[in-house]
């Protein structure tokens, strides 16, 4: 695991197409027991080089139900984003993940964590590459019908400030889907 941890942080793919450089931001270990399979690193994280170290993060752990320490104790926590570098700003936000990382490197990642129980899919892009053809049309749709992926995955709109809208409009998520989540995460004794 430490070799491959060590060629994915040393990884220049996309350094072509990466206006602010290559610096692959994730966490694992052997024995991590819930991956989270995020979107990309925002400009916060590129900068600081640890994973979901920014308001994102904080929305994230608090709907986990757990403290900064227990997120990022590897061994309970694999942090894995689609793409493992910062793709830049667009016209409305932060561009999508580059597509060459998941492919390159999670099946390999997933092979050294055999102790994976939980994978919860944080946003449409982890949701389309993991269910494929089990998503449903949107994301809220997918996120909505949460317990048809259960027990391996669990799909979750991405915590970004950017989507107060979609919480506002979608009270459910708060009333229905968190309480089967910090559920999901307490039996791991955190």
């Amino acid at each position: 695991m430490e070799k491959l941890l060590a060629e994915i942080r040393n990884c220049k793919t996309c350094l072509p197409f990466l206006e602010h450089g290559v610096h692959p931001v994730l966490s694992a270990h052997p024995k991590s027991k819930i991956a989270i399979i995020g979107q990309a690193p925002g400009s916060i994280v590129h900068k600081t080089g640890i994973p979901w170290d920014d308001k994102s993060g904080e929305r994230l752990r608090d709907w986990l139900g757990v403290d900064t320490s227990g997120f990022y104790n590897a061994e309970l926590f694999a942090l894995i984003p689609m793409g493992f570098c910062y793709p830049g700003k667009g016209k409305s936000g932060d561009l999508p993940p580059r597509g060459e990382c998941a492919p390159q490197w999670h099946k390999l990642l997933f092979r050294s964590l055999n102790e994976i129980d939980l994978i919860l899919l944080i946003g449409s892009y982890a949701q389309k590459y993991y269910l494929n053809d089990r998503a449903k049309n949107t994301l809220t749709e997918t996120v909505q019908n949460f317990e048809a992926y259960l027990p391996k995955y669990l799909p979750l709109p991405h915590p970004s400030p950017r989507n107060n809208i979609w919480f506002k409009k979608n009270p459910w998520f708060n009333d229905d889907l968190i309480p089967v989540l910090r559920e999901e995460i307490m039996r791991y004794q955190i």
